[in-house]
């Protein structure tokens, strides 16, 4: 089955999120892996399930009169900051074999993909090996309520990282249920140099490298037709402070 690779959206963070989540149950196709990559309509930061509303506000970086949408991902991970990002989501059906691999794998899996096609676009990369990793218990699929939840501010094992700066370049984080998994992954713009990249290019590029990696092919595919009262409730979800502020 062909890697679905779905048009690009410009959305609220809420509906980013709802989106994500509901291609994961809802998408027509069970049986295909699906990859999308977004936009945000305004200014957006996004953080990790388990994290707790206070410590997110206290990492909010914001000018005189800015204002940011903040929301909670259904997947794990750190404060994300939208604002200068190139955001993705994979989502693979159960039963496939990424799917299947314990999250560190799969975590690896995409950030060499990742940092492989970043290479060849003349970006020096790698991912960071376990060995460099403190603290030991800190894992992609879910990170620690600490400072080091802020995404870009410290890479974790396989994240992608600079050759000579050492920045990370890119993180996900990641969530299993009984539909199998949403990878929801951000790479920070300014992380990958002054000369930058090709960016439509690598829309192009990417999800085909993740493609040979998933042992398939990249099949460019309309919009699938959600539910969009589904689509709306759960992007008011999203959007409710019972979810945001309050879990």
């Amino acid at each position: 089955m062909s890697l679905h690779v779905l048009p690009t959206r410009i959305a609220g963070a809420a509906e980013n999120m709802a989106v994500d989540f509901l291609l994961l149950p809802r998408y027509p196709e069970k049986a295909a892996p699906r990859f999308r990559h977004y936009g945000w309509r305004t200014p957006a930061v996004t953080f990790g399930y388990s994290q707790k509303i206070g410590f997110v506000r206290q990492q909010l970086r914001l000018g005189e009169g800015e204002r940011l949408e903040v929301c909670r991902r259904p997947t794990g991970g750190g404060v994300v900051d939208h604002r200068q990002d190139w955001t993705y989501a994979l989502i693979l059906p159960r039963g496939h074999p990424l799917e299947e691999l314990r999250a560190c794998e799969s975590y690896r899996l995409v950030h060499e993909t990742l940092a492989a096609t970043l290479r060849a676009m003349a970006v020096p990369c790698r991912t960071k090996p376990a060995a460099d990793s403190t603290p030991a218990e800190a894992t992609p699929e879910k990170a620690p309520s600490t400072p080091a939840s802020v995404c870009f501010e410290r890479a974790e094992v396989h994240d992608v990282v600079h050759d000579a700066t050492g920045a990370k370049i890119a993180g996900a984080a990641q969530k299993r249920n009984k539909h199998g998994l949403l990878f929801q992954g951000s790479i920070w713009k300014p992380a990958i140099g002054p000369a930058g990249i090709d960016w439509e290019h690598w829309a192009e590029i990417f999800p085909a490298a993740l493609a040979v990696a998933l042992g398939t092919d990249a099949e460019p595919v309309p919009w699938p037709e959600l539910n969009e009262e589904e689509v709306s409730a759960l992007t008011e979800q999203y959007s409710s402070p019972e979810w945001n502020e309050f879990r």
